[in-house]
């Protein structure tokens, strides 16, 4: 049964249990834990299903869902994610210490220290920028996939589906907001950092990723934003397919570069982080790309896994 799953499959599918299992012991305190526990079940196999058909059958529609299928997954994974640390934590965050480390190592609130700076260009060059992360992983996806070599391909699904859980992981541990709503009034922000043309509809698509209705007052979007500051899963990711891009030598490594170092600026100049959240995404940056390769033959080997 298993052996029709990929690692990535595999690694995402024992998250997911994961998951499940924190929902199970959790119950009591999370609304909806049943409906959650059904979305996850639905997740594997769905997962299983197209992996078997693949296997199977080589439908080359098929083999690209399942090809394909880790962001899907961990689309998912992000949303349960939140719904668990509220109902964990009971809406408490850990802003408060990411602000007391910032001033401790800086002496200042860096996104208020950066405001003196704001010009509107600017703003619209980072908000374009940090808006094309997702960006990032379709183009040097898609450069991988057309070649004849899957193997970097596979990799990189693999690399992409590590770094990910491993912010999750750090969502959970440490839960914060970011400054857009501890240090500034979010409602404020388009009077504060205007950008000229695409900037508020770009912080729209951000938003709604974050689960943060349009319009709403600084509370309320507090209230209902991802718990995703820390760390940067921005930061992290990126890093890791600039260093996978250079690696490898892709076309679009150059892209990922100038593109990617805009918006690593843009994680703390656009008020979506603390730097500290930057610095620990970094860090989590350097994990992933170390231990990515050898996580990946351990679990082909263990449980052998297709690609």
């Amino acid at each position: 049964m298993i052996r029709c799953l990929n690692a990535t499959d595999i690694l995402i599918v024992i998250f997911i249990a994961l998951l499940s299992l924190i929902t199970l012991v959790f119950a009591p305190r999370i609304p909806n834990w049943g409906l959650l526990i059904g979305v996850n079940f639905i997740a594997f196999a769905y997962t299983w299903l197209i992996a078997r058909l693949q296997h199977k059958s080589g439908n080359g529609l098929i083999r690209w869902l399942h090809d394909w299928n880790a962001i899907p997954m961990l689309l998912v994974c992000f949303k349960e994610v939140h719904f668990l640390i509220l109902g964990i934590y009971g809406g408490r965050n850990f802003d408060w210490l990411l602000i007391a480390i910032d001033r401790w190592m800086l002496r200042v609130d860096p996104t208020a220290w950066l405001a003196r700076f704001s010009n509107p260009y600017f703003t619209e060059t980072l908000q374009v920028a940090y808006s094309l992360f997702y960006v990032f992983f379709l183009t040097i996806g898609y450069e991988l996939y057309r070649s004849k070599d899957k193997e970097n391909f596979n990799r990189l699904r693999f690399a992409i589906a590590h770094g990910f859980i491993l912010s999750y992981i750090g969502y959970f541990l440490l839960p914060a907001v970011g400054p857009r709503f501890t240090l500034h009034d979010y409602s404020q922000i388009g009077r504060e950092l205007p950008g000229v043309m695409l900037t508020p509809y770009l912080r729209w698509f951000v938003d709604a990723g974050d689960s943060i209705p349009s319009g709403a007052s600084n509370a309320i979007a507090s209230a209902m934003a991802q718990r995703d500051a820390f760390p940067s899963g921005h930061t992290m990711m990126t890093l890791v397919l600039i260093c996978l891009g250079f690696q490898w030598r892709t076309r679009s490594r150059f892209f990922l570069l100038a593109i990617g170092s805009l918006l690593i600026m843009a994680t703390v100049y656009l008020r979506y982080h603390y730097v500290i959240d930057v610095l620990a995404g970094a860090f989590l940056a350097v994990l992933c790309f170390r231990t990515t390769a050898g996580f990946y033959m351990f679990i082909r080997t263990r449980f052998h896994a297709d690609s």
